[in-house]
């Protein structure tokens, strides 16, 4: 097989002036008043979901010493469904590996699977949510609002999906997962959302948008019966801001790492194409043709849900796989297909040599290849020779780089590191 040879572009998205995110959460929890709600020695529970958000952990540390001003006792619990093997110490090690512990946001982590029915929705289903939000005074749900993975709708990823799903522990999250077929994502999403608003005390929402640098470039905090509408609003200024690959008809997608940090999905899916979910229909359209993923990144814990959406991978990815903790996340968001592994290599080389072989081509050379660092950091790229009269006409497109050969080393492997954001 016969290689493409590779030149370095910069993808220009939009990106506006990073918020301040401290003095962003401290203006917002001043408006909404909260010294008159908060009584000195209330106990406030804050989430933390498993997405690795840049702010996240500036965002809980502020809202920690801003409760703590009033005389509460803050402490962060795992909103994450169930993530981290669905156990209490692997949720707790999964916030520690985003920064988030007790040192770092000034008030103590409390990890439990526990969970209490709260009530039903309108067809009949039990809402089970974690027992420490519920036995809480207060909850604060500190979240990122994106476009979903799977679903689309008015309201995707965000404050009332971590009311649903991350606060719902393992066994919230199985049952929310499980309604999506007969009821649809939002449907459920705002069903169970309201009766936890309803049976759960909870306090106030910040909500944060990034851009394709990870930067928050967006910064909302409100009011429980606001969640909805501050989704939606921040949803449409999240889609604006997100990174995409702006070629088609691509033979080969190279991903350098996937994980949970940066998709749930592990690799976006708004970008990859590849949804795999039954309760959502495919694009119609498939952009990549093939794709392969070299790495699973260390914050993931080894859960690889996603890596079933690729045909190649690496065996030091298929290594560091956790069966336990993919099974869990796999069966409770009902996509055991993302759990599939691919054919798996030593070597790059051998991948993307067999992958080229199945596309339809006779000459690898002229094959139209984008490699990547992940789907969440799209600010560069390297793509293959018969792309680059595409990129050069391109608005948004910069060819920056000099072509080359693929760079193999001795093993047949590529670099990492090329990428910056």
């Amino acid at each position: 097989m016969d290689f493409p040879k590779i030149a370095m572009v910069k993808n220009h998205i939009p990106a506006p002036e990073a918020v301040d995110v401290p003095f962003e959460v401290r203006r917002g929890l001043d408006a909404l008043n909260l010294t008159n709600k908060v009584k000195p020695g209330a106990r406030v529970a804050i989430t933390a979901g498993s997405r690795g958000v840049t702010d996240m952990r500036a965002a809980i540390a502020t809202v920690v010493d801003y409760l703590k001003g009033l005389g509460a006792e803050p402490f962060v619990a795992p909103a994450m469904g169930s993530h981290g093997g669905a156990t209490d110490q692997g949720q707790a090690d999964m916030l520690t590996h985003l920064g988030i512990t007790q040192e770092t946001v000034g008030a103590p982590i409390k990890s439990s699977m526990a969970t209490e029915v709260i009530g039903e929705t309108s067809y009949g289903q039990p809402v089970v949510i974690g027992r420490d939000f519920v036995k809480a005074d207060h909850v604060v749900v500190v979240n990122r609002v994106k476009p979903h993975t799977s679903f689309r709708g008015v309201v995707e990823s965000g404050l009332c999906k971590m009311l649903t799903i991350g606060m719902g522990k393992h066994a919230g999250a199985k049952l929310a997962h499980s309604q999506f077929y007969a009821h649809g994502f939002e449907q459920v999403v705002r069903e169970i959302a309201g009766v936890v608003m309803d049976k759960v005390a909870v306090l106030c929402g910040v909500a944060l948008v990034e851009d394709y640098r990870e930067q928050t470039a967006h910064l909302a905090v409100c009011g429980p019966r606001e969640f909805m509408k501050t989704d939606s609003e921040m949803l449409q200024k999240a889609r604006r801001l997100m990174g995409m690959v702006p070629f088609k008809n691509v033979d080969l997608l190279i991903v350098d790492e996937m994980g949970k940090n940066i998709s749930g999905s592990g690799m976006d899916s708004n970008v990859t194409g590849r949804v795999m979910n039954q309760a959502t229909p495919e694009p119609t359209e498939r952009q990549f043709k093939r794709i392969f993923v070299r790495d699973l990144t260390p914050e993931s814990e080894g859960n690889a849900l996603g890596v079933g959406t690729a045909e190649f991978t690496t065996r030091r990815l298929v290594e560091k796989i956790d069966l336990h903790k993919t099974r869990v996340n796999c069966l409770t968001a009902s996509v055991p297909e993302k759990g599939r592994i691919p054919f798996a290599y030593d070597h790059d080389r051998e991948a993307i040599s067999d992958a080229l072989s199945t596309v339809g081509i006779e000459d690898g050379s002229q094959s139209r290849v984008v490699w990547i660092k992940n789907t969440l950091e799209l600010g560069q790229m390297l793509v293959s020779q018969a792309l680059l009269a595409e990129a050069a006409d391109m608005e948004n497109v910069e060819v920056v780089g000099e072509v080359q050969d693929m760079p193999f080393d001795e093993q047949g492997d590529l670099p990492v590191g090329l990428f910056t954001r």
